[in-house]
C-alpha cells in the first residue's frame, strides 16, 4: 500500500491533480475495498458455512478475502465519492492504475493461498505438507509486475481519460482468469470457476463502459502530459523488487 501511495501521487502530480483528496480518496477506498473483499468472499465463496457461523464473518486472521470482491466495492466507492468531491473520475482512476497494480504485486506475495499439486516436478514448486504445489502467488506477483511495467510505458499516451484504467481492468482480469486454472476454488462449468466467470463478466462490463467513454470525450492532447519514459533506475528496482519477491516467497513465507 506504501509503495502504491507512492507511485500514486507521483501520477497525481504529473496530471495535476489535487494530492489532497487523491490521498483522501486513497484512504476511504482501501478501507471499503477491505470490506468489499470480506463480503464477497462470503457471498461467492462459502456463503453456507457463515449462515451457520455467522461470528466467523469478523475472523478476518483465518482468511478469506477476494481480490476481485476488493475491486468491485473499491471502484463502486471511488465513483461515489469523486462525484460527491467533484473530482474527475476517469482522470484520478488513470492516475492510480499503476498504483494499485503495483500494490497487488507485492501483496501476492503474502498470500496463504498455494496452488495445486504439480504433475511433474518442476524446480519452482513450493513444498507445503509434503506436497509440491504451485506457487501461484509468485504467478501471479509476476504477471501484475509485467502489467505494472505496460501501464507505466503507455501512461503518457492516453488518447481519453479513462483509456489506462481499463487497460487496467481488463489485464488484471486477464491475468486472475490464467492463474486461477492452477488454483482450488468452487467450481461453476466444467474447469471454470466463480473467478473465471467474475473476470468475464468484469471484462465484459469494462468493455461496454469503455466504449461510452470513448464516445463521450474528445481525444486528448498527448502534449500536454509529459512523454515520460521509465528510467533505467526503475527497471534495476523492479527487477530487484522481483528478486527479493522470489527470496521472500521461498525462503520466508514458503
Amino acid at each position: 500500500m506504501v509503495i502504491g501511495m507512492i507511485v500514486m501521487l507521483s501520477e497525481v502530480k504529473r496530471k495535476g491533480l489535487d494530492t489532497d483528496k487523491a490521498l483522501d480518496l486513497t484512504i476511504y477506498t482501501i478501507i471499503a475495498s477491505v470490506i468489499g473483499a470480506r463480503l464477497y468472499y462470503i457471498i461467492a465463496f462459502n456463503l453456507k458455512y457463515y449462515i451457520s457461523n455467522p461470528l466467523e464473518v469478523f475472523a478476518l486472521r483465518s482468511g478469506g478475502l477476494s481480490i476481485q470482491g476488493g475491486l468491485i466495492a473499491g471502484i463502486g466507492f471511488a465513483l461515489i465519492y469523486t462525484k460527491i468531491k467533484k473530482i474527475s473520475f476517469w482522470k484520478t482512476a488513470d492516475a492510480f492504475a499503476p498504483a494499485i497494480i503495483i500494490g497487488q504485486a507485492i501483496g501476492r506475495i503474502g498470500c496463504d493461498v498455494f496452488g495445486r499439486p504439480m504433475g511433474n516436478s518442476y524446480p519452482w514448486g513450493v513444498m507445503v505438507n509434503s506436497q509440491l504445489l504451485h506457487p501461484v502467488q509468485l504467478y501471479e506477483a509476476g504477471l501484475n509486475l509485467l502489467l505494472f511495467i505496460y501501464l507505466m510505458r503507455k501512461r503518457s499516451k492516453v488518447k481519453y481519460n479513462g483509456e489506462l484504467f481499463i487497460k487496467y481492468i481488463i489485464g488484471f482480469s486477464l491475468i486472475r482468469g490464467f492463474v486461477e486454472f492452477f488454483r482450488f476454488n468452487p467450481i461453476v462449468v466444467g474447469p471454470f470457476t466463480v473467478v473465471h466467470v467474475t473476470s468475464l463478466i468484469i471484462i465484459i462490463i469494462t468493455l461496454i463502459i469503455n466504449n461510452k467513454i470513448k464516445k463521450n470525450q474528445s481525444v486528448l492532447k498527448i502534449i500536454n502530459e509529459e512523454a515520460i519514459n521509465i528510467p533505467l533506475l526503475h527497471f534495476i528496482l523492479i527487477a530487484l523488487l522481483g528478486a527479493f519477491s522470489i527470496w521472500f516467497y521461498y525462503f520466508i513465507h514458503g
